[in-house]
């Protein structure tokens, strides 16, 4: 099951304080998976792919920045904000920390409001880089990350689950593989014109739809079709303008 929790991957080896990490961080609402030494946190990080670690200094196998180089080295892995733990560190300890790519150190004993806030600034920061990156962007990929607002909340989905689009005058609604749909105010042509054209084809003057997601497409009549869609009861009316745009994709991919 899919779930919006933020995950945050902690990685220290004084187990009465990973269970307190991990008690206070899951009453939060986060997503929490847990490693006692460095080897174990670094697999951990890679499988799991966390949004963002915390981690001890001194641990035994691999040490923190052992650990913040390693997964700095991954492609996947390397733009996971990385907090420290520490109970003691000098000026070059600090400064090797950052050449690593540390987003910030937290000092023990420590203050839960300090750790929480540490979080969210780095998930903060996260959020609006992807965000700036798609907004700026005139065209998306399948597998890039859209922000929509969906009611109080802004939520990310991917283009490739987006399934279909349909104009509700003065709105655009989006429908979405796991049943989510949201309306939109932004144009069916606005849409057309950022998603990409090898997934996405318009069957009509209102709706456009991913073909990942078309199941079969029914004969109605002499020039009469519609296409169903994996998981929707409905069909879907393509119109004789867009009929033989329809039939040359499907027959190219």
């Amino acid at each position: 099951m899919k779930t919006n929790k933020k995950k945050i991957a902690v990685i220290e080896d004084d187990a009465s304080l990973l269970k307190n990490i991990k008690q206070i961080l899951e009453e939060e609402n986060f997503l929490i998976r847990t490693a006692t030494d460095g080897v174990e946190g670094i697999h951990l990080i890679k499988e799991w792919l966390p949004d963002i670690v915390i981690c001890d200094i001194a641990m035994p196998l691999k040490d923190g920045y052992e650990v913040l180089k390693e997964i700095s080295a991954y492609e996947d892995t390397k733009r996971i904000p990385f907090i420290f733990l520490t109970a003691k560190v000098e000026k070059d300890d600090l400064r090797k920390g950052m050449s690593l790519g540390a987003d910030d150190y937290i000092f023990k004993p420590f203050d839960i409001n300090d750790l929480l806030n540490s979080i969210q600034i780095r998930l903060s920061k996260v959020y609006n880089f992807i965000k700036s990156k798609a907004d700026s962007s005139d065209h998306y990929h399948i597998e890039d990350k859209i922000f929509i607002k969906c009611g109080a909340k802004t939520q990310s989905f991917f283009v490739k689950d987006l399934k279909y689009l349909k104009a509700e005058s003065p709105y655009v609604l989006l429908k979405f593989a796991d049943g989510k749909h949201t309306l939109q105010r932004q144009t069916l042509d606005e849409w057309q014109s950022k998603l990409p054209s090898k997934n996405f084809i318009r069957i009509h003057r209102s709706t456009i739809v991913n073909t990942e997601f078309i199941n079969r497409i029914e004969k109605l009549g002499t020039s009469s079709y519609t296409i169903r869609l994996t998981g929707e009861d409905e069909p879907f009316v393509v119109s004789k303008r867009f009929y033989s745009k329809v039939k040359k994709h499907l027959l190219e991919k």
